[in-house]
């Protein structure tokens, strides 16, 4: 699938998330970036995405600074793509993204990952909670609050970022 959509006038936090990764072959790379893939040639293996599909997703979440590469080999050279702090932040999106196709697509009992929390062994099912209070939240128990009529789009935001990078 390619991508479609072009975000960057928009002023939201979904939209500034999506021209970032939402992509889904970018969203099966960061899968598979948290299952311990680092290398090209595991990626096509594993996804058989074409080549050069491939090197542009990950071109551009080296880019955003999701990913960093890492020279594994001199001759050749050849690099590993590596989460960065940013992509580690992704953890959250991505457990809550397969929690939902293991309900509404598979059936929890029919799943074919089942995450396993360590410390109590049982089977793992996130839920969202309040940072503060340590509540657990429902969309209900919360309320919208637009902070600025005209923020920054998507765009500019992309923007600002990139430039406080360099």
């Amino acid at each position: 699938m390619g991508r479609t959509a072009d975000y960057t006038n928009e002023r939201c936090s979904v939209a500034a998330t999506l021209e970032v990764v939402g992509d889904p072959w970018t969203l099966l790379i960061l899968r598979d970036a948290f299952a311990g893939v680092k290398r090209f040639e595991q990626w096509q293996e594993r996804l058989g995405v074409a080549r050069n599909v491939l090197a542009a997703r990950l071109k551009s979440l080296v880019a955003h600074g999701v990913m960093e590469t890492r020279r594994y080999s001199e001759r050749p050279p050849r690099h590993e793509y590596w989460l960065t702090q940013k992509g580690l932040a992704l953890s959250p999106v991505l457990l809550t993204m397969a929690e939902w196709g293991d309900r509404h697509v598979y059936g929890r009992d029919n799943s074919p990952v089942l995450f396993t929390h360590k410390s109590c062994g049982c089977a793992f099912h996130p839920v969202l909670a309040c940072e503060e209070c340590g509540e657990v939240v429902q969309r209900r128990d919360l309320e919208r609050t637009p902070r600025k009529a005209q923020g920054l789009t998507v765009g500019e935001a992309l923007e600002a970022v990139k430039t406080a990078a360099e």
